[in-house]
C-alpha cells in the first residue's frame, strides 16, 4: 500500500511539472496572396521551429486593426503591404524599433524605409504601381489600350475601369499618392473626378481590380506590375501598362508590433524575412514582386526597379499620418461621393 501511494505521488508530481508550450508567432499578413502568407509561415517554422498563426487582411484594414488593438496587441509581426501604411504606424507609435543586421544585404532603395522609419520598418519586396488590361475584352469591345494616366478619362472606358479604395487598399493609396506627386494635388483630384465617370467600382482590396480584369469582368484596372505578371504566368490574357507620366512604387514591408508578447521570435522573423531563402518563397509561389535582398537571382519575369520610369516617390511625406488622413478624407469627399 505504501509503495502504491509513493508511485501515485510521484505520478502526480510529474503531471504537476509545467510543460513549456511550443513557441508561436502571430503574423499579420497584408499580401492578398494566401499561398505567400502561408509559405512564409511554413518557411519560418521550418527554419526556427516556431509555429506561426496567420491573420490576413488588406493593408489599410490591417493598420486599422493594429490601431484598435493598441492597448492589448494580438499580433507580433506585420508582414507585406505598402510601406506608406507602415510609416504611419511607426509615426503613431504602433511599431517597435528594431534594425536587423540583414538590412545591410538589401538594395539601397529598400534600405530607405529602415532609415526613414527610424528602424521600425524594413523592406521585403518592391512593387510598381501599374494598370492591367484584358486583351480579349479590349479587342472584343474595340477599346484603345491606354498609354498614359490621362488616357483613362476617355469616354470610351465608361463603366469599364475598376480602381481600389485607398481607405482600405495600400495599392490604391499608392496610386493616389503617385498621382498627387505626378500632377500636383489639385490637378490630381480634378483628374480623378473625371476618371470617376468611367469607374464601375472601387474595390476594397488592391487585388480586386486585377481579379475582375483577369475574369473578363472589367476591361482595365489598377494594380501593381507583379500583379499583372502573376496572371500572365498563369496563362491569362492580360497585359500591363506603365503610364507614360511616370509611376510610383511601394516597398512591401515588415515590422514588429509594439507590445508584442513574443519579442525574440518577432526579431527572428524580421531577420529571416530579409534573407534570400525567405524572399525566394514569393518567387516559388509565383508571386513576382521584386525581392529586396541583393543576393536573390531575379527571374526573367521580374524587372529591376532601376529599369522602370519611377518617380522619386516621397515615402516620408506620403507615409505621414497627417498627409494620409488629409488625402483620404479628400478622396472620400471629392471622389467617392460622386455619382458614377
Amino acid at each position: 500500500m505504501i509503495d502504491m501511494m509513493r508511485r501515485t505521488l510521484v505520478a502526480l508530481a510529474l503531471f504537476a511539472v509545467p510543460i513549456a508550450a511550443a513557441a508561436q508567432l502571430n503574423m499579420y499578413c497584408s499580401s492578398p496572396n494566401t499561398a505567400w502568407c502561408q509559405g512564409m509561415a511554413v518557411g519560418f517554422e521550418k527554419a526556427t521551429g516556431t509555429k506561426v498563426a496567420v491573420i490576413q487582411k488588406a493593408t489599410g484594414e490591417m493598420l486599422a486593426q493594429i490601431k484598435a488593438e493598441r492597448a492589448n496587441p494580438k499580433g507580433d509581426v506585420w508582414w507585406a503591404g505598402a510601406s506608406d501604411n507602415y510609416m504611419q504606424a511607426a509615426e503613431e507609435g504602433l511599431l517597435e524599433e528594431y534594425r536587423s543586421a540583414n538590412v545591410d544585404q538589401l538594395y539601397d532603395w529598400a534600405k530607405r524605409i529602415s532609415d526613414l522609419s527610424k528602424n521600425r520598418v524594413a523592406g521585403v519586396y518592391g512593387g510598381i504601381i501599374a494598370l492591367g488590361y484584358n486583351t480579349e475584352f479590349m479587342a472584343k469591345k474595340k477599346l484603345p489600350v491606354p498609354k498614359c494616366w490621362k488616357d483613362l478619362v476617355n469616354p470610351a472606358y465608361k463603366g469599364e475601369i475598376m480602381l481600389g479604395n485607398p481607405n482600405s487598399s495600400g495599392t490604391a493609396y499608392l496610386m493616389l499618392a503617385t498621382l498627387v506627386q505626378v500632377f500636383g494635388e489639385d490637378e490630381a483630384f480634378k483628374y480623378l473626378a473625371e476618371v470617376n465617370r468611367n469607374v464601375s467600382q472601387y474595390a476594397r482590396s488592391g487585388i480586386g481590380p486585377m481579379t475582375a480584369v483577369t475574369r473578363g469582368e472589367s476591361a482595365l484596372g489598377s494594380t501593381v506590375l507583379h500583379g499583372v505578371i502573376n496572371e500572365i504566368v498563369r496563362g491569362f490574357p492580360v497585359e500591363p501598362v506603365l503610364p507614360c507620366e511616370g509611376v510610383g512604387y511601394e516597398i512591401g514591408s515588415v515590422a514588429i508590433i509594439k507590445g508584442t508578447r513574443n519579442a525574440d521570435a518577432a526579431k527572428k522573423f524580421v531577420d529571416w524575412s530579409l534573407t534570400p531563402e525567405a524572399q525566394k518563397i514569393g518567387l516559388d509561389v509565383k508571386e513576382y514582386a521584386i525581392p529586396t535582398n541583393r543576393s536573390v537571382p531575379l527571374p526573367p519575369q521580374v524587372p529591376k526597379l532601376t529599369d522602370i520610369k519611377v518617380i522619386d516617390y516621397d515615402f516620408a511625406k506620403y507615409g505621414a499620418a497627417d498627409t494620409r488622413k488629409r488625402l483620404l478624407e479628400r478622396w472620400e469627399k471629392d471622389i467617392n461621393s460622386l455619382p458614377r
